[in-house]
């Protein structure tokens, strides 16, 4: 920990090395487990293409069997336990200490949120979709209005917000256990309320294999949509043959600029290149908006919402028992669920990178808003235009919207050249199309690096060599997947390997609910607590009035403060640690030299054999001078000392008290912990597993 508001530091990260290991660390549990397997797929698929396609549809009609049932039953208890828990009360809690501010604007962030709701597999989809469900719907008579208008929300259902609220729970699950709690930014992290310390062993190697693997094989989907999608464009736009071998060249491009970013490390030029492509996708879907029939497109956009929003409820649980389209439920349904199960690990680990300081409830509203509403116009918009074209009564009309079907890959260039300017939209479509392809193989590789890792801070970063390795193996495993059966294939491969991540996320959900559950009870412990309890305040009142004035009026710098700590506040935590262990309990008092301008942290750890020890830190804090100070100065600063426990800050500073009124606040705070424990139904399980 290195900074007290919060910009390095979690206000409750003090674990040591010990305990989780250098954030650097190699997993070789979970490296060379999941690599190994990845890389025995890959070639068995190369080598055996047939036997490994006839594999994976064997396994995926079983799956769509037994467990066709759980992915919608999951997807919807995730949805209504994301948006439960945003509308509750638990939305107040911060994504961090209860000081701690948001990292980034509200317009930057809705950006990157923006950034992650769109990629090359939306491009594909949005026109490949709607015209396969208009002309093969489900249930309903295909080329029919009412085919017409459920194609869009079948694709709206596909890519809207049960998708998201996967990402929103997993995003803020590992924001809130690594910020506010002060764990590791990992998986295994999240489902140690459930666990204990068993996360850190078995368990938690297998928790991340299957987040690995999940992954890999979602991310070789989006990556296999996307080398199609891509060798049809150039074909179109150059006449290249689209093929395989074009296909392993945009494979090798993606997995070159990926190492080539590693080991550069280019993050200004990655960050421009992300800015260029949502700014390339805006303009790309104000073209077909303004160019074709927009009176149409506004109103169908209006309709698409509505239908949605009133089906949603409806289809969510609908798994169509007694029609049983079992080929469509598992080229569409199923595979979107696995899909985003699968997705859920990379992008909710991005989700909570960029939220730290938001409370659950913008966290939610953002996640479930934000991109959805990009998605809905653009899914609207080109949807609408495909179905449009479709149904204009021509005989090119009915072709493209027949080849849109037959052949999806070259759907949205199918659409274009219905437009002027084919020629350069097109381009600027395979423009766009290339930078999410590689952005995904990028950022893919990064987020896999780490889960191979034991990381401590979002900012630490696996090291580029293994970053390399993961571009490869994800490359690997894509081309592996198009050899043995291509879409179809490897759509198949990331439903057999979400249905392990998807108990998962069942896990995630308890241990969440759980833990906030714990929480709220804190707080209502803490509110409840004796009338008789004096606060710190009143302790620091009670010394002599000059005493009292003298504190109010004073800024100190460097010396006093350092004083302070060093003559009053370490011997007042050293005696309550010494009379706690004297009575049989573990107590132990840390320092660290990591506060402003070089001066120590205290804290003061009483240990318990359950899922939360008492943490009573005193942080040196940097604070600007007030202008209505004895001698202001525009620029100048003063330093107090601030009272912080798990939960971050608590608002209060104790600057120029004496050891025993500090003492006594840390018994009352200590005795607000202790009420809550002993009112608390949570389960016993260990937090801190250090040998004190």
């Amino acid at each position: 920990m290195t900074d007290v508001d919060g910009s390095s530091m979690s206000a409750t990260e003090d674990h040591t090395d010990a305990e989780y290991g250098n954030a650097r660390k190699i997993n070789p549990v979970v490296l060379i487990g999941s690599a190994v397997v990845i890389l025995a797929l890959a070639v068995w698929a190369m080598v055996r293409p047939g036997d490994a396609e006839s594999a994976i549809f064997v396994l995926v009609g079983w799956i769509s069997t037994w467990f066709g049932w759980w992915y919608f039953l999951l997807a919807a208890a995730i949805l209504v336990f994301v948006l439960v828990v945003g509308i509750s009360r638990a939305g107040r809690v911060k994504l961090g200490p209860e000081e701690s501010k948001p990292q980034f604007n509200i317009f930057t962030w809705a950006a990157m949120l923006f950034a992650a709701g769109i990629g090359t597999d939306l491009m594909f989809f949005s026109v490949a979709e709607p015209a396969a469900q208009y002309l093969a719907p489900p249930v309903t008579e295909g080329g029919t209005t009412v085919a017409a208008r459920e194609a869009i929300v079948w694709t709206l259902f596909h890519y809207g917000l049960i998708g998201w609220a996967m990402y929103a729970l997993l995003g803020m699950a590992l924001a809130y256990f690594h910020y506010r709690r002060g764990l590791p930014l990992s998986l295994r992290s999240v489902l140690q309320p459930l666990f204990g310390d068993r996360v850190w062993g078995r368990a938690g190697h297998v928790i991340d294999i299957a987040a690995v693997m999940g992954t890999v094989f979602g991310l070789a989907a989006t990556l296999g949509i996307g080398v199609s999608m891509l060798s049809r464009g150039l074909h179109e736009l150059t006449g290249v043959d689209d093929g395989l071998l074009v296909q392993i060249c945009l494979i090798a491009v993606a997995v070159i600029m990926s190492i080539v970013s590693t080991i550069s490390g280019v993050a200004r030029g990655v960050r421009r290149l992300s800015e260029l492509q949502a700014v390339l996708a805006f303009v790309l879907l104000a073209f077909v908006l303004f160019t074709g029939d927009t009176a149409f497109l506004l109103n169908g956009l209006v309709m698409n919402a509505g239908d949605y929003i009133a089906q949603l409820p409806a289809l969510t649980l609908d798994t169509m028992a007694f029609e049983a389209p079992t080929e469509w439920m598992n080229a569409w349904t199923l595979f979107f669920w696995a899909w985003w199960v699968a997705w859920a690990p990379f992008v909710g680990l991005f989700l909570a990178r960029i939220s730290r300081g938001r409370t659950i409830r913008q966290f939610v509203l953002g996640t479930m808003t934000i991109p959805f509403c990009f998605v809905l116009v653009w899914v609207s918009v080109f949807g609408n235009t495909t179905l449009q074209l479709g149904r204009d009564g021509t005989e090119e009309g009915a072709a493209f919207i027949q080849t849109a079907m037959d052949d999806p890959a070259g759907g949205l260039f199918g659409l274009l050249q219905q437009f002027p300017a084919a020629g350069l939209m097109i381009a600027v479509a395979i423009f766009v199309g290339l930078l999410f392809f590689v952005t995904s193989a990028d950022s893919g590789a990064l987020v896999l690096a780490k889960f191979s890792t034991d990381p401590r801070s979002p900012k630490d970063d696996a090291v580029p060599w293994l970053r390399v390795v993961w571009a490869v193996l994800i490359g690997m495993i894509t081309l592996g997947m198009l050899v043995a059966g291509g879409l179809g294939t490897l759509q198949g491969a990331t439903m057999i390997m979400g249905l392990p991540f998807s108990f998962v996320l069942l896990l995630v959900m308890v241990s969440l609910y759980r833990t906030l559950h714990a929480e709220g009870q804190k707080l209502d412990s803490a509110q409840n607590a004796l009338p008789a309890t004096l606060s710190g305040r009143t302790h620091a009142e009670s010394g002599a009035w000059r005493h009292r004035l003298h504190r109010l009026v004073s800024y100190p710098g460097h010396k006093p403060i350092a004083r302070f700590l060093e003559e009053v506040c370490s011997p007042a935590l050293d005696e309550v640690a010494a009379e706690l262990r004297d009575r049989g309990v573990t107590a132990r008092c840390d320092r660290s030299d990591d506060g402003p301008q070089g001066l120590p942290i205290l804290t003061l750890a009483v240990v318990h054999d359950d899922d939360e020890p008492f943490r009573y830190r005193l942080c040196p804090v940097e604070a600007e001078m007030p202008s209505f100070a004895a001698k202001p100065q525009s620029d100048a600063t003063y330093l107090r000392v601030e009272v912080y426990l798990t939960e971050g800050s608590q608002g209060y500073e104790v600057t120029g008290w004496t050891k025993e009124q500090l003492i006594g606040d840390v018994l009352d705070q200590f005795e607000r912990h202790v009420v809550f424990k002993e009112s608390s139904a949570a389960p016993a399980v260990s937090i801190d597993h250090t040998d004190v």
